[in-house]
């Protein structure tokens, strides 16, 4: 099962965006000034002031929902939003997309910001509609951008705030979903998303 805590003696991206939320150095490594402040950040919001990065202190520092879906999930997929680089793009502006398309709301369940924040989209208990065959036992996440600027060329454009949140919030998937494995879009489709290989880059939280 993956590792469901980020606490004292880790080093991460994941550590550096947590850093950030708290005002403290953004150096990427949990120690005891970053688990005090993580304490007190803890105690101010009503949470056990324990310093360890659990779920409960990560739903209430990014402000989405963590919840396990009634379907029975198998895969969680990544995709990208085929937005150009640098263009901040918001879950409303995605589900009108989709609802131009004619269907009923936003396809996928978690949108991951430019600057590293997770966003909900569609309830985890209704099917996604993101990756057609995989829909009904699947989690849709999303990050904002995945193309050029010339709003075409597929690329890895990633944010350094992307990549940590996306680490956290696949790695707390995985806790709810123990028997599921991370993909990409492109392992199901003849597409480039989400523009760099999720399967591989995210195997170490698949097989934990």
């Amino acid at each position: 099962m993956a590792k469901i805590v980020i606490k004292r003696g880790d080093r991460s991206e994941a550590v550096k965006l947590i850093q950030d939320r708290l005002g403290v150095l953004s150096d990427g490594i949990f120690g005891a000034e970053t688990e005090k402040h993580l304490q007190q950040w803890q105690h101010t919001h009503g949470l056990p002031a324990d310093g360890v990065f659990g779920a409960l202190t990560m739903q209430r520092m990014f402000g989405f929902t963590l919840e396990k879906s009634v379907r029975t999930i198998t895969e969680i997929i990544v995709h990208c939003t085929a937005t150009p680089e640098g263009k901040d793009f918001t879950v409303n502006d995605i589900r009108r997309w989709h609802k131009d398309r004619g269907w009923p709301d936003i396809g996928y369940h978690y949108v991951v910001y430019r600057d590293g924040t997770i966003h909900d989209g569609r309830s985890v208990h209704l099917r996604g509609i993101h990756c057609s065959g995989h829909n009904s036992y699947s989690v849709g996440v999303v990050y904002i951008g995945g193309v050029m600027t010339d709003g075409e060329t597929p690329k890895d454009t990633r944010t350094l705030a992307q990549k940590a949140a996306l680490i956290i919030l696949l790695t707390f998937l995985r806790h709810l979903y123990p028997k599921a494995k991370i993909y990409g879009h492109r392992d199901f489709a003849n597409k480039a998303c989400p523009s760099f290989d999720a399967k591989k880059e995210y195997s170490y939280i698949s097989t934990h």
